[in-house]
C-alpha cells in the first residue's frame, strides 16, 4: 500500500510540474540558507569546547568597576599558586620575543608562545610524540605543532634536534622535546612553538614588578571548587599585592562596589573566553551572535514551511474530485493523510538533498563573503546530522501534516463537486502570513539600520588622514630600527614617496591580523593618570596628517627629544594643566617633557570612547610598522615601488603592506559581515514570503473566479478588479510592518549601544521598509489577480 502512495504522489507531482518546483525550490532555499547559517552559528559556539578540564579552567581579569582587563603582572601566577590551595594548575600565556627560527640555515618567522609548563596539564593539545609528561622540563625546551614539524624539518624526525631562536641580535639554541597536534580551527590558543615563560620579553627585569601587566595568565582550579567562592578568596590576595594601588584609587575618588571592593579579580570560564570582550585571547563575538543566526534560519524555514502549507492548500483545489471518490470508495482518513503526507515526505526529501548540494558547493564562497573559517567536515559530523534529521521530521509533519490534516477533514459530498471549504475561514492563514511579512520586514528594517551604522563609521572623521598612507609590518626578521632606516634611505629619491615613518601600533587591522595596545598609568600632582602610550618616529603626525594644536613636533635638530613627549587633547584635560606644556610626567624613574599637544584622532575603534595618549620616540622602544604616506593617483604602482624596496631591504620577511583605509574597514568586519548576513537573510525572506503570498493569492482567486466573472460582466475595469484581490492582503502586510517595526527598534537601539560613536534611529528607515514591503507584495499579487482581471468572463462563469 505504502508503495502505491509513493507511486501516486510522484505523478502528482509530475503532472503539476510548476507547483512542484515551486515547493521543492523555495523549501531547498531555505534548507541550505538554514544549513549555512547554523554551520556558523555551530562553529562559533564550539570554539574551546574540545579541551576535556573545560568545565574548570578560567582566565583572570582585573575589574575596576569601569575598566576591566586581562593583562597580568609576571608575578601574579607564580604567587597565586603558592598562596592557594584552590589552584590545581596555572600558566601564564604571552609571545615571546622570539619569532625568528633558524635550522640548517632554513630561517622561518613562526608564532611562539612563552607559557609555563602546567599549559599542556591544563589544555587538551595531546602530545603525538616525544615527552608527553614533562615536555617543557628545561628552559630551553620547545614543543612544536605537526605542522611546524613538517615546514621547519620536513621529513627529518624533529625530536631531540636543536633550532636556534634569534632574540635582538643574538640567536639561542633550543631543543625540540615534543611535537603536539595542531590545533583545530575552532582553538582560541594558536601557536606555532610553545616555549618556557622565562624567555617572555624583559622576563628578568619585571620578575618582581606588579606594576606592569603585559600577558595574561589562567587556571586550572580543582574539582572541587567553585568559580564565585575563588574569586570572593581573592579579596586578601588584591590587598596584599595592590596596596599602593588601592590607595591611589581611593585618594582619586573611586568608589567601592556593593562588597567594598576598589579592585577584583575576577575569573571567565575558559569556554566563553571566545565571546568575552574582557579576554584579551577571545575574538570579543557577543554570544548573542550565534543564537541569531539560529533565529535567523529558523526565520526562514518558518517562512518556507507556511509557504509548503499555502501551497500544499491551493493546490487541493485541482484535486477535489480525486479526494471525494477516494472517500466514496472507501478510503479512511488515515490513508489520506498517509498518501498527502508521503507527498509532503518526498518533497521535503528532494528540498533536502537539493539543500545540502548546494550548501556544500556555496559553502566555500559564503566563507570568503562572510568571513568563516568553517569546514565542509563539519556537515559529518554525528551530533550535526542528527540535528538535521531532526529539524527534517519536525518541518515535514508541519508543512506536511497540516494540510494533509486538513485535506482529509473535507466533506464527502462537497469533495465530489468539486467544492472545498479551504480559505473560508481564513483566520489561520492570515495569521501565518502576517507572521511571515513580520519576520522579513524585521530583517529588512535590521538591514537598513546596520547598514547605517557602518557607513557611519567608515566616513565618520577619525582625526588622521588613512588615504594614500600605507603599513607595512616589520616582523621579526631583522631589526626593525634597522630596517626603519633602510626603508627611509631606499625611498628617500622615489618621487611617489611623500613620507616615512614608524610606530608600535597599527591603525586598524592589518594584513598580519595584529591589534595591540600598551596602557600605563602613574601618579602626577597626587593624582592618578591613565594612559595609552605609543611609540611612534620622527614625521609621523606628517605622514599621518594629525594637526599639531600647540607646542612642536618630535624633531631630529634636538637631541633630547627622546625624553620629551607628545600627548592627545583628552590627556591634555586629563593633566589639569592650564598650559600642558609645562607639564613633566614621570614614566619608569625618568621625566618625559610635554613638547606638544595634538588634536584628538581616533587610534582605536569607534566602539570606544577617545581615551588619553601619549606619544614618545624611544630606541629601546621598539617599532613595529612602518607606515608610508605616497602621492594620490596610480596606488598601485607606489605598492609596487615599496614592495621592491622591501624585498631589497628584507628579503627574508613577508610583504604584508595594506592601505590604511582597508585597515579601518577591516577593523569592522563583524559588522560588515552581520549586515551581510541581514541582508541575505532579508532577501530570502522577502522570496519566500513572496511564493507564499503568490500561493495565497491564487487560493484566493480560485475560491472568487464567479465573483470576479460577474464583476467583469457589471463594468468593473482592470485595476478595479486588481484593487479588490489585493487590498486585504497589502493590509496584512500594513499590520505586519506594524508589529515588526517597535520589535526592530528595541533589538537594534540595544545592539548600537555597544558603539561609544553611533547613529540615531531614524523614522524614515520604518516607513522605507514599509513601502518595500508593501510594493514588493502588490508585484507579487499583481501577477495573479492581473491575470484573472484579463480573463474573458464568460470562462470564469463556466468555470462554476
Amino acid at each position: 500500500m505504502f508503495s502505491n502512495y509513493i507511486k501516486i504522489a510522484w505523478r502528482n507531482l509530475w503532472k503539476h510540474k510548476v507547483f512542484a518546483v515551486i515547493l521543492i525550490f523555495g523549501m531547498a532555499i531555505a534548507f541550505t540558507a538554514a544549513l549555512l547559517l547554523s554551520l556558523t552559528a555551530y562553529h562559533e559556539l564550539s570554539y574551546d569546547q574540545f579541551h576535556t578540564n573545560k568545565k574548570h579552567l578560567y582566565q583572570l581579569y582585573f575589574d575596576e568597576q569601569k575598566d576591566a582587563s586581562s593583562s597580568m603582572a609576571i608575578p601574579v601566577a607564580p604567587a597565586l599558586k603558592a598562596e592557594y590551595a584552590d589552584v590545581k594548575y596555572i600558566t601564564r600565556y604571552g609571545s615571546t620575543a622570539h619569532g625568528m627560527v633558524r635550522y640548517n640555515n632554513k630561517e622561518m618567522d613562526l608564532n611562539v608562545r612563552a607559557v609555563d609548563p602546567d599549559f599542556l596539564r591544563m589544555f587538551t593539545f595531546p602530545i603525538t610524540a616525544g615527552n608527553d609528561k614533562t615536555p617543557l622540563h628545561d628552559l630551553n625546551n620547545l614543543v612544536i605543532t605537526e605542522h611546524c614539524a613538517q615546514v621547519l624539518f620536513d621529513k627529518e624526525d624533529p625530536l631531540g634536534k636543536t633550532v636556534e631562536m634569534r632574540a635582538g641580535d643574538t640567536w639561542e639554541p633550543f631543543t625540540v622535546t615534543a611535537v603536539a597536534k595542531d590545533f583545530p580551527n575552532n582553538s582560541s590558543f594558536t601557536f606555532d612553538i610553545l616555549a618556557r615563560f622565562e624567555h617572555f620579553p624583559a622576563y628578568k627585569e619585571l620578575q618582581n614588578v606588579w606594576d606592569s601587566e603585559n600577558h595574561e595568565v589562567f587556571v586550572q582550579l580543582q574539582d572541587n571548587v567553585q568559580q564565585a567562592a575563588f574569586e570572593k578568596r581573592l579579596f586578601p590576595f588584591i590587598n596584599k599585592y595592590y596596596a599602593d594601588k588601592l590607595s591611589s584609587m581611593k585618594r582619586d575618588g573611586a568608589q567601592p562596589d556593593k562588597e567594598g571592593q576598589l579592585l577584583r579579580l575576577r575569573t571567565i570560564p575558559f569556554a566563553d573566553i571566545h565571546f568575552r570582550g574582557e579576554s584579551g585571547t577571545g575574538a570579543g563575538v557577543s554570544k548573542f551572535y550565534p543564537y541569531l543566526l539560529l533565529i535567523i534560519s529558523g526565520f526562514i524555514l518558518f517562512i518556507a514551511c507556511v509557504n509548503f502549507v499555502n501551497l500544499s492548500l491551493a493546490r487541493s483545489f485541482t484535486r477535489s474530485k480525486e479526494i471525494g471518490i477516494r472517500k466514496v470508495m472507501g478510503a479512511l482518513r488515515w490513508q489520506l493523510i498517509s498518501q498527502f503526507w508521503g507527498e509532503a515526505l518526498i518533497v521535503s526529501g528532494l528540498a533536502l538533498i537539493a539543500g545540502l548540494g548546494m550548501a556544500y558547493l556555496l559553502l566555500p564562497y559564503y566563507k570568503q563573503v562572510f568571513y568563516q573559517a568553517m569546514s565542509a567536515d563539519m556537515l559529518r559530523s554525528p551530533r550535526l546530522i542528527a540535528y538535521i534529521l531532526g529539524g527534517f521530521l519536525l518541518i515535514t509533519l508541519f508543512a506536511g501534516g497540516y494540510p494533509a490534516w486538513m485535506v482529509s477533514a473535507f466533506k464527502t459530498i462537497e469533495t465530489v463537486k468539486g467544492k472545498l471549504p479551504v480559505g473560508r475561514s481564513n483566520r489561520v492563514r492570515n495569521t501565518l502570513m502576517v507572521v511571515q511579512f513580520v519576520l522579513s520586514s524585521l530583517l529588512i528594517i535590521c538591514t537598513l539600520i546596520v547598514w547605517q551604522q557602518i557607513n557611519y563609521l567608515r566616513t565618520k572623521p577619525l582625526g588622521y588622514n588613512k588615504q594614500q598612507v600605507i603599513s607595512l609590518p616589520v616582523g621579526a626578521t631583522m631589526d626593525p630600527e634597522k630596517a626603519l632606516s633602510l626603508m627611509r634611505d631606499r625611498l628617500a629619491e622615489e618621487p611617489r614617496i611623500v613620507s616615512v615613518t614608524a610606530t608600535d601600533m597599527n591603525m586598524g587591522r592589518g594584513r598580519d591580523g595584529s591589534s595591540s595596545t600598551s596602557m600605563m598609568g602613574f601618579d602626577y600632582k597626587n593624582k592618578g593618570i591613565k594612559t595609552h602610550w605609543l611609540r611612534i618616529d620622527y614625521d609621523y603626525l606628517k605622514t599621518m596628517g594629525i594637526q599639531l594644536l600647540s607646542g612642536r613636533d618630535f624633531s631630529r635638530s634636538y637631541g633630547m627629544d627622546t625624553a620629551g613627549v607628545l600627548i592627545n587633547e583628552t590627556m591634555a584635560k586629563q593633566l589639569g594643566e592650564k598650559d600642558p606644556l609645562t607639564a613633566v610626567l614621570p614614566l619608569d624613574g625618568s621625566q618625559l617633557r610635554v613638547l606638544g599637544v595634538v588634536k584628538d584622532f581616533h587610534f582605536k575603534s569607534l566602539h570606544r570612547e577617545l581615551a588619553p595618549l601619549t606619544m614618545v620616540v624611544r630606541p629601546n622602544w621598539p617599532v613595529s610598522y612602518l607606515f608610508i604616506r605616497v602621492q594620490p593617483g596610480n596606488l598601485p604602482a607606489s605598492m609596487e615601488v615599496i614592495q621592491k624596496a622591501w624585498k631589497e631591504v628584507n628579503p627574508k620577511a613577508p610583504f604584508l603592506a595594506s592601505f590604511l583605509d582597508e585597515n579601518t574597514d577591516r577593523t569592522y568586519n563583524k559588522e560588515t559581515r552581520l549586515s551581510k548576513i541581514f541582508m541575505s537573510g532579508a532577501i530570502l525572506a522577502i522570496l519566500i514570503s513572496c511564493m507564499g503570498l503568490f500561493a495565497i493569492a491564487l487560493l484566493a482567486i480560485l475560491q472568487r473566479t464567479k465573483e470576479i466573472g460577474i464583476r467583469k460582466v457589471l463594468g468593473a475595469s482592470v485595476p478595479h478588479i486588481v484593487g479588490l484581490v489585493s487590498r486585504d492582503f497589502l493590509l496584512l502586510v500594513l499590520v505586519a510592518i506594524v508589529i515588526a517595526s517597535p520589535i526592530a527598534w528595541y533589538a537594534m537601539h540595544n545592539w548600537l549601544q555597544s558603539f561609544y560613536y553611533r547613529i540615531g534611529i531614524s523614522w524614515w528607515v520604518f516607513v522605507l521598509a514599509g513601502v518595500i514591503a508593501v510594493l514588493i507584495a502588490f508585484i507579487t499579487l499583481s501577477f495573479q489577480s492581473v491575470k484573472a482581471a484579463l480573463r474573458n468572463p464568460v470562462n470564469s462563469l463556466r468555470s462554476e
